[in-house]
């Protein structure tokens, strides 16, 4: 029976132990729970195959790891992040993805021109992938290059293009200076490939470098930021020449200029006449002079005349001999003829210079074409006697006044169509008392405040209850020796009780029972006590 006490309480002290360090365990790690690290992703947007490969990874390393969108992301403790990350990187995960100029290292020898050809722009598209995806805002990106095969006849020559599309990060956008930087990326790694044919898509299926495509006259990045600087400017003039007046937070200004970025060369020739014989300048005169007959062909003479025609051009007939002039007194110089009268025709050609004005004119970009200014002015802030601070509106000759020095320091210029809104209106004062509060429920940061709170405090909760109804008493039996289940040492006392001497059951008997059987074995084992007890009930009696 002593062995079978010896047992239970043996057993009783194990199983008191063994509920003492559970307890323990399940504090421990309700506190751990509490007061664990944020996840944050390690690696995203990989296949399967290498997803499997960086969890078996992890699992070597002993690195914990969560799977969160829907297996899409792999998430570790933030504080290991980098580390696991490099750590991966050295053994080559992720594999798939981009594949940059490594994969000509694996060059077999005996390929062909064909696939060496794919190999090379394979790896040319990885390297501008990576390249594009180091720009801020760019979760990923993949491009597609169609290098037409190269010709040696010029009309049959092809240009490169090139398609990019990117995967923005949640809530980011690209601006124009972006797109345009990676516009200018490709096109400057692919050689003989202009910026026109480089064409850059979202994950949204939106165009984003439509600039310069099918003759639309876009402003680029560099025109645009030139043009804000010119609004910027102008508004800043404006303000600050009338801060003085209105005071600092009493004046608003604002700017739209419509810049001319053509460039033009222009080259004029005017000429002027020049009818003035006294002023005029000569540039060459020539004189013709000479001397013929008087009276033409009809005049005698060798000279031939009539119609010009076969006829004139006949050889002259034979002549007749003379007949005999009876005439008297006729002599030689009778028959010679008169010689004809001679003139002189002079001629004078002169040519006069001609007055030449050229003019070479070149207009530079970016010259003003119109400028607008919009200027709000608060109402005049005075103080009267009393110290009391009132605001009144401006009358006509402030406005005036503020509208003189506006167009003074914006450069107003009338044919150009410059315009100028003075407007003066009270100002809205929105202090931080006045504003709307934002509830405690939509603030994202007092969210995770309160999740954070709330783990920490149920926590501290779970394992309070866990030592004061689990724990202490545990240990307190543990240090008075008891055993952890009373009921069972009671039974093993009872169960003492039903056996005899030999360690045999006996049948169990009742209370009243149990004392008639003692009080037996006490008259039988010491009959002189018994008699003692039962003279001292009769001498009791016959005293009383």
């Amino acid at each position: 029976m002593e062995r079978m006490n010896l047992n239970g309480e043996s057993s009783g002290k194990m199983l008191l132990a063994f509920g003492i360090a559970a307890t323990v365990a399940i504090i421990s790690v309700v506190l751990m729970w509490s007061m664990g690290g944020k996840y944050k992703v390690v690696f995203s947007n990989f296949n399967d195959k290498d997803g499997g490969a960086i969890v078996a990874a992890l699992e070597q390393m002993n690195v914990p790891y969560k799977l969160a969108d829907g297996g899409a992301s792999i998430l570790v403790p933030d504080d290991q992040v980098y580390q696991t990350r490099l750590r991966l990187a050295a053994m080559g995960l992720p594999r798939a993805g981009n594949v940059g100029f490594e994969l000509l290292e694996n060059q077999k020898f005996g390929v062909s021109q064909f696939v060496e050809q794919v190999n090379y722009q394979r790896a040319l598209e990885g390297e501008l992938e990576r390249s594009i995806q180091s720009i801020s805002g760019v979760d990923n990106a993949r491009v597609h290059l169609a290098i037409p095969k190269s010709t040696v006849f010029i009309r049959e020559d092809q240009k490169p293009t090139a398609s990019v599309l990117v995967k923005l990060a949640p809530g980011r956008s690209l601006e124009q200076r972006q797109v345009s930087a990676i516009v200018h990326l490709v096109s400057s790694s692919v050689p003989n490939l202009p910026t026109a044919g480089v064409d850059i898509v979202d994950s949204g299926g939106n165009l984003l470098s439509d600039q310069g495509k099918k003759g639309e006259k876009t402003l680029d990045a560099s025109q645009m930021k030139y043009v804000d600087e010119i609004q910027r400017n102008v508004a800043k003039r404006v303000q600050s020449i009338i801060t003085p007046i209105m005071g600092a937070k009493n004046v608003k200004a604002e700017a739209n200029a419509e810049i001319d970025f053509s460039s033009i060369e222009e080259a004029n020739e005017i000429f002027k006449p020049n009818q003035d014989s006294k002023t005029a300048a000569i540039r060459s005169m020539q004189t013709y002079e000479a001397n013929q007959p008087v009276g033409g062909a009809n005049s005698g003479g060798g000279t031939a005349g009539g119609i010009p025609g076969a006829t004139s051009n006949q050889p002259a007939a034979n002549a007749n001999a003379p007949i005999a002039n009876a005439r008297a007194g006729a002599g030689p110089a009778a028959d010679a003829a008169p010689s004809p009268a001679m003139g002189s025709d002079k001629k004078t050609l002169t040519n006069y210079e001609i007055n030449k004005t050229v003019t070479y004119e070149q207009k530079s970009m970016g010259g003003i074409k119109r400028l607008s200014v919009a200027v709000v002015v608060n109402n005049k802030q005075e103080v009267d006697k009393d110290g009391v601070i009132t605001s009144r509106p401006l009358n006509d000759d402030e406005k005036a006044q503020i509208s003189e020095l506006a167009k003074k320091a914006m450069g107003f210029n009338e044919e150009r169509g410059d315009s100028l809104s003075v407007v003066n209106t009270p100002f809205t004062d929105n202090r931080a008392s006045d504003m709307p509060d934002l509830p405690v429920w939509k603030d994202a940061s007092y969210l995770d405040m309160a999740k954070d709170s709330g783990k920490i405090i149920l926590s501290i909760l779970i394992a309070f209850l866990l030592y004061r109804k689990a724990l202490k008493p545990m240990l307190a039996k543990w240090a008075s020796g008891e055993s952890m289940f009373p009921g069972r040492a009671q039974a093993a006392l009872a169960l003492e009780d039903d056996m005899d001497d030999a360690g045999m059951p006996v049948i169990k008997k009742s209370p009243y029972q149990r004392d008639i059987d003692n009080v037996q074995k006490l008259a039988k084992d010491n009959p002189k006590v018994v008699a003692d007890v039962v003279s001292n009930w009769a001498s009791g009696n016959a005293s009383s």
